[in-house]
């Protein structure tokens, strides 16, 4: 694999240079069509010359409302060029989290899909800096209005007409502010990440380098490329590696093992429950006829780790990563088989420590925060856009803090334990709802889990769970109990459980605690309460 030094990551830069070197090699497949390294320089030329006759200059924001096609990764690499700012969005907003996006990062234009445009009719007064908007219609679409808002509205193609394919004649350097990537805000507000160029490309350079990725690799993206995981993990390390991408509009359990076989695919992100909605399949004799050597699965399964690996023939690797970050602990082919449960250990480019919450360092195998900071200049982001109380706050002592909870172990592994903000404390007892949620996932009757604090009317928290059973199954809150009892201490048995159909999600997978939790503690004297039933746990 070739190596950019890290003055040399500018994405554009990269692009023409892999364009030079692999030319009609497939880069990117999709329903049918086939963009080559070459096609990915020529029309992200062509969009950005396109974008600049427009008025998109070096400095402006973009925002992107994009499905899953290739024209979210030509606008990537096609703002990059004009050394504008992309504001990959969450296709599924609307109202007032569309407002708030799009007010919040400053966003002049706005390039979505025709579906998506006329969510804009009720935002108008909101963004009064938008001033054009460019829509992508697909064969059979009709070019959409706006509704009542008087912005131009453009044809995303007619970017391309005609259009030079010289590169755009734009100094972009390699700690230029390449995107805002927004946080999918399951604790709160989104906070824009400020992500330059060399901090979006070394992510792919680490995946990469760590997993071996080969030119011959064929990595399926069926995420939502406006999220961090599809783009910084898949399309990238792709990119990096000269390997390509097959990639689908969204995730189908039912279609995946086909998509697998129909594009040869040889590595494959699985974020969330995605995995147990995999293993949930019927098995079928051809379990194993495919061409993947290994996937990357966040967080690992642990009930169904081995078996996984065993009935499909796929090794597992893992990450630890933030949006802010990057790929912060990276766990590759080559560790060892007895640190499954890990995060792998820091990134060549990372240093980080376990702290206490005055941030002095803790001893190896005590849990505490996870900070981070770089070896290298201008990897990790640089904040967050427009709060700056945010930034220095996370900044602090300088370190970044994660939030997030785990412990190292004698040969540097990193262990996951719980989302700071998630932590559970209950009678004097630290819990973590990760390790509740992981136990309860052990039954066979459980498909997904959330587990999370409500008031205690004696302080501090209770536990609370929702559970979705899966199809078919049939479970009581006290048999669910009774499991917990026997697989969990006695001060983590769940004293609040709702059987729900469905958990509220990101489109990346995320559980929104907060929602459930804000819900729970307006309802809680109608939930099932295993005090009011006299249940006794078992110490």
């Amino acid at each position: 694999m070739k190596s950019y030094p890290i003055r040399r990551r500018v994405l554009g830069r990269i692009v023409a240079d892999k364009a030079r070197e692999q030319g009609d090699r497939p880069f990117i497949s999709f329903e049918g069509r086939t963009i080559s390294y070459r096609d990915l320089d020529v029309l992200s030329n062509k969009l950005a010359n396109g974008l600049a006759a427009q008025g998109v200059a070096k400095g402006t924001h973009v925002a992107l409302m994009v499905e899953n096609k290739p024209e979210m990764v030509l606008l990537f690499v096609a703002l990059g060029k004009l050394g504008a700012v992309s504001v990959p969005l969450n296709t599924a907003a609307k109202g007032e989290l569309l407002a708030y996006y799009l007010e919040h990062s400053d966003s002049e234009v706005l390039v979505a899909d025709a579906t998506l445009v006329p969510r804009l009719a009720a935002i108008g007064d909101r963004v009064p800096k938008l001033h054009n908007v460019f829509s992508i219609t697909e064969e059979g679409q009709q070019q959409p209005t706006a509704g009542s808002i008087d912005w131009p509205l453009s044809d995303y193609a007619k970017l391309l007409d005609g259009s030079s394919d010289s590169p755009p004649d734009v100094d972009v350097r390699f700690n230029d502010l390449h995107s805002l990537l927004y946080t999918s805000g399951t604790t709160g507000p989104s906070k824009g990440n400020l992500s330059t160029h060399s901090h979006t490309v070394s992510c792919g350079v680490v995946l990469a380098e760590t997993y071996g990725y080969r030119a011959d690799d064929v990595l399926y993206v069926c995420l939502p490329v406006f999220h961090g995981n599809a783009w910084l993990c898949s399309v990238l390390p792709a990119l990096m590696a000269d390997a390509s991408v097959a990639m689908v509009r969204r995730f189908s359990a039912s279609a995946f093992w086909n998509d697998i076989r129909r594009f040869g695919v040889t590595q494959f992100n699985s974020l969330g429950a995605m995995t147990n909605f995999i293993w949930s399949q019927p098995p079928s004799p051809a379990d194993r006829d495919h061409k993947v050597r290994q996937v990357m699965v966040v967080p690992t399964p642990k009930q169904i780790y081995h078996q996984f690996e065993e009935r499909f023939g796929i090794k597992f690797t893992s990450v630890y990563a933030l949006t802010d970050c990057g790929m912060v602990t990276v766990r590759g082919p080559a560790d060892p088989p007895s640190k499954w449960e890990s995060g792998g250990k820091p990134a060549p480019y990372c240093e980080m420590r376990i702290v206490d919450d005055e941030d002095f360092e803790l001893p190896r195998g005590t849990p505490g925060e996870i900070v981070v900071r770089t070896r290298e200049p201008w990897i990790f982001a640089q904040g967050y856009y427009n709060m700056p109380e945010a930034t220095t706050q996370t900044l602090r002592n300088l370190w970044f803090h994660t939030g997030d909870r785990g412990w190292m172990d004698e040969d540097g592994y990193i262990f996951f334990v719980d989302r700071k903000k998630d932590a559970i404390r209950r009678r004097g007892e630290n819990i973590s709802s990760f390790e509740v949620e992981q136990m309860i996932l052990m039954h066979p009757a459980v498909l997904d889990v959330a587990a999370f604090p409500v008031h205690s009317e004696h302080s501090e928290d209770e536990v609370m769970v929702s559970v979705v059973l899966r199809d078919g199954a049939r479970l009581t809150e006290a048999e669910l109990l009774h499991h917990c009892n026997d697989n969990m201490a006695y001060f983590m048995v769940p004293r609040y459980v709702e059987f729900l159909a469905q958990l509220p999600k990101t489109m990346t997978e995320k559980v929104e605690k907060y929602k459930l939790k804000e819900d729970a503690q307006r309802r809680l004297g109608e939930i099932w309460d295993r005090e009011k039933f006299g249940i006794v746990v078992k110490r």
